[in-house]
């Protein structure tokens, strides 16, 4: 057995339903203010603001750590530029607060994302989160594309964290992520992650700590 108990995935035929009822989320904004590329500055003034998560905690608990990552069929960039980014990042820290599951890091890219999250006694099943993410990110993004029906998602991978070293580097692995995939030299600059908001919320005593966990043993299905 290894470290982290591996969960088994789903199927991709399941991924494209779940719970779509409307939701109810709070206004999670931070008291700073969300800077962004002007490239993407448009989109993000004509979407609802962002549901930041709380600050991050950073320790193991009773109730689970989660890493899950996610792949689109065939790797197809499916949310290739800012609005489709904008819309899968949205949805998915607004169903994170939806069903009390707490984001501790994110990546979203074109056919693939990353998320550590924690849960909390009164967490729903965490394949309820992603099902219902991939019904609303899979069904918004065939309506701007005019493909009604199509299947958007493959398959995921949730894996539980109950080592502490194991936890903190892929914490770091999640916030570095853009920078391991070549799209920018600095993880803060990629907007659709938590780097920035993580250097932002957090002690610079534990930007410190996170970003020096060596990540190249990270063993993470990120072959998009």
């Amino acid at each position: 057995m290894t470290k982290e108990s591996q969960m088994a995935s789903g199927r991709a035929h399941a991924l494209e339903c779940g719970d779509s009822s409307p939701l109810s989320a709070g206004d999670l904004s931070p008291s700073k203010p969300d800077e962004r590329p002007s490239a993407t500055e448009s989109i993000e003034s004509s979407r609802p603001k962002k549901p930041w998560p709380h600050a991050p905690v950073h320790k193991l608990t009773e109730h689970g750590v989660y890493m899950v990552t996610a792949g689109t069929l065939a790797k197809a960039h499916q949310f290739c530029g800012p609005e489709r980014l904008s819309l899968l990042e949205h949805q998915l820290l607004e169903l994170a607060n939806h069903y009390r599951w707490q984001i501790e890091a994110w990546a979203v890219f074109a056919n693939h994302y990353h998320f550590v999250a924690r849960g909390n006694p009164d967490s729903a099943d965490l394949r309820k989160l992603i099902r219902h993410l991939h019904a609303n990110a899979a069904r918004e993004l065939n309506r701007l594309d005019h493909a009604e029906g199509r299947k958007v998602w493959h398959n995921f991978w949730d894996t539980r964290l109950t080592y502490e070293r194991s936890y903190l580097a892929r914490l770091n692995y999640v916030h570095q992520n853009a920078v391991k995939h070549g799209l920018v030299p600095v993880a803060n600059q990629y907007p659709w992650c938590s780097a920035a908001w993580f250097e932002r919320v957090a002690t610079p005593a534990m930007v410190q700590t996170i970003y020096s966990f060596k990540t190249d043993q990270v063993n993470v299905d990120d072959d998009f």
